[in-house]
């Protein structure tokens, strides 16, 4: 398959449900709001059983409950197990929203499953001088803390979607690997209700390890640098110096085909890209094949 005259391998990209939260962090103040929407966000961590998160979009102040700026942000987890989602989740809260002053965090999830109570885990940072009062037209907990107070919904609400979802662009030079991975993440981010937890990801991974205390560890036939030493088993093209990767997470289904759709047309326009594919294996990481065929007929 030929788009903008770079072949696109007729392969299929693998994904796997996860459970996300999608939240709403508001701030007084513009630079603090990005400064708590990137940190809560910023270690991709579903690999090796933590939460790993991302910046939806940024909204002006007549799309929040409080007429403040905000970031939709969601959180995710590939593991069945609420409980430890809960603790996690509460971890990039606690040490990355709570702690920036003016913030407060509300519920974005638009088809919640369920709801994660957020009084465990985040209210008791109030040390039991916590208090729960109505504001905005949301049930809200109120942590007194020295620059008061932070605002945090006693309910965020959760449900399934799809994670993993992936292209690979092979390109020729450095600059290739940086503007057409801008070009694509800007194209994602129009699309509602998607992430890209690695943004220009180096390190595409495999399930097999020879260190499985590590999690996943590299896809060795694709590291370009590993090519002399691997002679028929590299499955790097010739031409080929870099193998970046950019993840997708996404609430829908159609969501996430729309945004590989946009993603691989960005990075096919750019010169130094050479050939597009991606990360499948075998069905051994998940459920979801994602055929790139499909995406543009």
């Amino acid at each position: 398959m030929i788009i903008n005259n770079v072949e696109v391998e007729e392969t299929y990209c693998e994904a796997f449900k996860g459970t996300c939260v999608r939240a709403l962090i508001t701030a007084s103040d513009e630079e603090i709001l990005q400064r708590a929407a990137y940190d809560a966000t910023s270690t991709p961590g579903a690999v090796i059983g933590r939460v790993e998160g991302g910046v939806e979009r940024f909204v002006d102040a007549s799309q929040t409950p409080d007429g403040r700026p905000g970031a939709l942000v969601q959180f995710w987890f590939g593991l069945d197990d609420m409980e430890k989602f809960e603790v996690e989740l509460s971890y990039r809260i606690r040490q990355d929203i709570l702690v920036k002053p003016f913030t407060s965090l509300f519920d974005a999830t638009p088809h919640p499953q369920g709801h994660i109570g957020m009084m465990k885990q985040v209210g008791h940072c109030g040390d039991g001088f916590e208090w729960e009062e109505k504001d905005h037209g949301r049930d809200m907990i109120v942590v007194p803390i020295a620059i008061p107070d932070f605002k945090i919904e006693r309910q965020l609400g959760y449900q399934t979607g799809i994670m993993g979802a992936n292209i690979w662009y092979m390109c020729q030079t450095p600059e290739a690997v940086m503007e057409a991975g801008k070009m694509a993440l800007a194209a994602i981010k129009e699309i509602e209700g998607i992430i890209t937890p690695f943004d220009i990801c180096s390190a595409a991974s495999k399930p097999e390890t020879n260190y499985p205390w590590i999690g996943p560890t590299t896809n060795h036939p694709y590291c370009p640098s590993l090519k002399p030493q691997l002679d028929n088993e590299s499955k790097v093209p010739e031409n080929v110096h870099y193998i970046p990767e950019i993840v997708i997470n996404g609430l829908e289904m159609d969501a996430v085909k729309k945004a590989l759709q946009v993603g691989i047309e960005a990075v096919t326009a750019v010169e130094g890209v050479v050939k597009v594919s991606a990360g499948n294996y075998d069905g051994k990481l998940g459920e979801y094949k994602i055929d790139f065929k499909e995406l543009f007929e």
